[in-house]
């Protein structure tokens, strides 16, 4: 969800300023992006962890965002880079966990 939001929150700006969009997609702009820092803020656990898991999970939504909505197909290469930032934020995450 909080990789969502601040998809959402960042492309409704795009939408207005690359695209003549309405101004009235920034509010519900401001209102996404501002779920968005809630939404990180929620877990208690300590804060470089929980943002690497964020990145990790954001980078595979923004290429499917990139697919999804923008309707173009990922690369080998940017299925590559998703899952080397997965693993990394699953070394990030889970290794610093005690046996």
């Amino acid at each position: 969800m909080t990789a969502l939001a601040e998809l959402v929150g960042c492309y409704m700006p795009y939408l207005w300023i690359k695209k003549g969009g309405s101004a009235w997609l920034l509010p519900p702009a401001a209102v996404s992006l501002a779920a968005f820092a809630w939404l990180l803020a929620l877990d208690p656990h300590a804060a470089g962890r929980v943002h690497a898991a964020y990145v990790g999970v954001y980078v595979g939504m923004a290429i499917a965002w990139l697919w999804i909505i923008d309707s173009i197909q990922p690369t080998f290469r940017d299925c590559t880079r998703v899952s080397v930032s997965l693993i990394g934020m699953a070394i990030i995450v889970f290794g610093s966990q005690r046996a």
